[in-house]
């Protein structure tokens, strides 16, 4: 039975359901359809879903006093007070959707408990309902129209019908992912793009049916883990099935999709090692944990939730993988993946040899034209036996003749320390190497390379547009080739050579140019640099830290500043020998 909250009740639970966009009443009419205890959910859409969003479910409907209590503002049949938020298991529970929705778009209700007697609810632009008899099997259709027609200052903040779309897909995805035993069906401008049939297993199997395509479903596998008060499951592909950014990561807690970014943590630490320097396990994260050990009322939308002991969760999650890792063979199948037998992706940039592509990577190979242009490094002079007085003599001539740093150790996974005359240099491996590279795209021509499969897209603006058809020649210079397919759809033939970003990263990166003004080529490289560098965390071998700490060092300063990587952070700090000395009072 559907009730109006207490004013003094719903003061105090979290409020503010925004309905932003069409996703949001996708996701909103989903839970409430998942709630009602429906086996079949269908989807809808027309216009990207700001003209239509449409869920028809076959759950326990509602009787004609409950339709016309369910739009009024705190109207829940989930929880009566507060206390109820400690035990609630139900996906929505504030009573604000429906109301929210109500006053940004016309709604049409269609219910029925039983099957025989159906009523309709219709709602108007200035707040009135109309309730009339009708006719429909168990369950519930509501139908959103004419998203913010009413309101053309929020409408015009929409994007693009096709990327208004693909959020909606998100959602659904989310929604579909977390229940395997329900079918769920999206449709979209009258054709269906997702059947998501039950599947007999479980969360595996819809996992690979949503998320991947058919023949990388077979390198899935699943795995459980207990602790106080919650259980585990994870989903998650071995590292045949790396990515080069996390897009294809999920966690849900209590089957709703949370932003979380210590599970994403704990996922990753995990399988460490098991994949690809710099690249990325895909799966999802099923935790489901006792409601009074958890907090979801944090955030309006719920995409957020607050543990009593993440600790645990978090250890739990990590310590679960690894062991699996571990004792599956998983490391044994991450040297042979794809991509040369475990070495990391390879970034090419520049001409070397018959092939006309040179390569940077992500470990201690990136710095191979480094270490191709390095000097000889001569160990320092030393003999058994030698006077303390001799050594110093030694090393002080070998010091004045060549001036080279000499490698002393390395601090934090990102420090190379290295002392060079009468200092001590602290260098930040990442920054260096960022801006090593960077000096290279600016002075040598990017290489193209087209790609096997073009990666189409849609632009959310014609301000969009309008950059994209401006600068085109200028970005083919890039190593970027843009087709326009008209009306905001373009396709990308041609990136620069080693491009390993996913689809979705691409575009984002490319379309962020617009914000470079006149500078589209440094900020270009910058972002080429940032993504090739070795990053925080990523080993180098001597040869090939020492070889960075010299090239870092010889950059030309500029008033004395030492130089700064393409975001502005300085490449190294310095400490001299009296600098050190008078920290410990040896002066």
């Amino acid at each position: 039975m559907i009730r109006i909250l207490p004013p003094e009740e719903a003061k105090k639970i979290a409020a503010g359901e925004v309905i932003d966009r069409p996703a949001a009443l996708v996701r909103e009419f989903i839970d409430n359809a998942v709630d009602s205890g429906a086996s079949s959910v269908e989807v809808s859409l027309e216009g990207g879903g700001s003209r239509k969003v449409e869920v028809i479910d076959d759950g326990e409907g509602m009787d004609k006093d409950d339709l016309e209590r369910c739009v009024l503002a705190h109207a829940t049949s989930k929880i009566t007070s507060l206390d109820d938020l400690a035990r609630s298991r139900t996906l929505g529970f504030r009573g604000e959707a429906l109301a929210a929705a109500a006053a940004v778009s016309t709604l049409e209700i269609l219910s029925s408990v039983d099957g025989r007697e159906a009523w309709l609810l219709q709602t108007g632009a200035s707040g009135e309902t109309a309730l009339s008899q009708n006719r429909r099997r168990r369950g519930t259709t509501i139908r959103a129209l004419g998203l913010f027609d009413a309101i053309p200052a929020r409408k015009r903040f929409l994007k693009r019908e096709s990327s208004e779309s693909a959020l909606c897909r998100q959602i659904f995805i989310e929604k579909a992912l977390a229940f395997p035993a329900i079918n769920f069906r999206l449709i979209s401008e009258g054709k269906l793009k997702i059947n998501a049939l039950p599947a007999a297993a479980g969360l595996k199997e819809r996992f690979g049916e949503l998320v991947l395509d058919r023949t990388e479903r077979i390198f899935l596998h699943e795995i459980h883990a207990t602790g106080g008060g919650f259980t585990i499951t994870m989903v998650f592909g071995g590292p045949e099935l790396f990515r080069q950014d996390r897009r294809q990561q999920y966690i849900f807690a209590n089957k709703r999709r949370i932003q979380d970014f210590g599970l994403m943590q704990a996922l990753e630490y995990g399988l460490a090692g098991f994949f690809p320097n710099g690249a990325h396990p895909a799966g999802a994260v099923f935790v489901e944990v006792d409601p009074a050990l958890a907090d979801f009322n944090i955030h309006p939308a719920k995409r957020e939730a607050r543990f009593a002991d993440a600790g645990a969760i978090h250890h739990t999650l990590s310590a679960a993988l690894r062991d699996y890792a571990r004792r599956s063979g998983l490391a044994a199948s991450a040297a042979d993946t794809a991509l040369g037998g475990g070495t990391a992706p390879r970034f090419d940039f520049g001409p070397r040899g018959a092939s006309g592509t040179g390569a940077y990577t992500d470990n201690a190979a990136a710095l191979e034209a480094l270490l191709e242009r390095r000097r000889e490094f001569a160990p320092l002079p030393a003999g058994r036996g030698e006077t303390a007085e001799s050594a110093c003599e030694a090393a002080a001539e070998y010091g004045s003749a060549r001036e080279t740093p000499r490698l002393v150790g390395r601090a934090f996974d990102l420090f190379i320390i290295v002392q060079k005359g009468g200092r001590l240099y602290l260098i930040d491996q990442h920054a260096a190497h960022e801006r090593l590279l960077y000096n290279h795209f600016l002075s040598k021509p990017i290489v193209t390379q087209e790609l096997l499969v073009a990666i189409p897209f849609s632009t959310e603006s014609a301000d969009d547009d309008a950059f994209l058809r401006r600068k085109k020649d200028e970005l083919s210079r890039l190593g970027i080739i843009l087709e326009d397919e008209e009306n905001g759809n373009w396709r990308i033939d041609a990136l620069p050579a080693g491009w390993r970003a996913g689809d979705g990263g691409t575009v984002s990166e490319i379309l962020a140019l617009r914000r470079a003004g006149g500078n589209i080529a440094e900020h270009w490289a910058a972002t080429l640099s940032c993504k090739a560098a070795i990053k925080d965390g990523g080993y180098l071998d001597d040869a090939a830290a020492l070889a960075l700490a010299e090239e870092t060092l010889a950059l030309e300063e500029t008033n004395a500043v030492p130089p700064r990587c393409p975001h502005g952070r300085p490449l190294w700090m310095e400490l001299s020998r009296d600098d050190l000395f008078r920290a410990v009072r040896r002066t």
